[in-house]
């Protein structure tokens, strides 16, 4: 064969490593990154409240009052990202009268889902720990504001 007639291989394609290393180069995904996709995907399952333990849901509500600040989308998530596997752990507030367990299965599936297929990497587990059960009582009263001025 000559040089030009040569084809160039593909890049590598398994389940385990998607098209994250080729002939051309290697892609690598950041831990915040896989984070970040992990503690969307479980916030989209009816049923979560909220994600993080305690101490992280007191800080995140006070960032939420600074003006301008974003809501930390990896709150409650901690990965593990390898070349080719991540595993992903999550702390959740559940909402009450959900079953806990058909909530773990839901958010399972999504968030092994979408990180596969976003990333390319195999998740090889996702550990999800309840921290409290959220009761509509619960939920701090919104008071109005009190102008100063008419």
């Amino acid at each position: 064969m000559t040089e030009s007639q040569k084809s160039t291989t593909p890049a590598t394609t398994t389940p385990a490593t998607g098209a994250l290393v080729s002939e051309q180069g290697k892609t690598s995904i950041a831990d915040t990154v896989v984070s970040k996709i992990a503690g969307i995907a479980a916030r989209e399952i009816s049923g979560v409240h909220d994600l993080g333990g305690g101490t992280a849901r007191a800080v995140g509500a006070l960032r939420e009052r600074i003006p301008g600040s974003r809501t930390n989308l990896s709150q409650g998530v901690a990965v593990e990202v390898g070349e080719h596997q991540a595993a992903v752990d999550l702390d959740i507030v559940a909402e009450y009268g959900v079953a806990i367990a058909d909530l773990a299965a839901a958010i399972r599936r999504n968030v092994v889902d979408t990180v596969e297929r976003m990333t390319g990497l195999e998740v090889t587990e996702v550990n999800i720990t309840v921290h409290d059960v959220f009761l509509e009582s619960d939920a701090p009263d919104e008071e109005p504001a009190t102008t100063r001025v008419q």
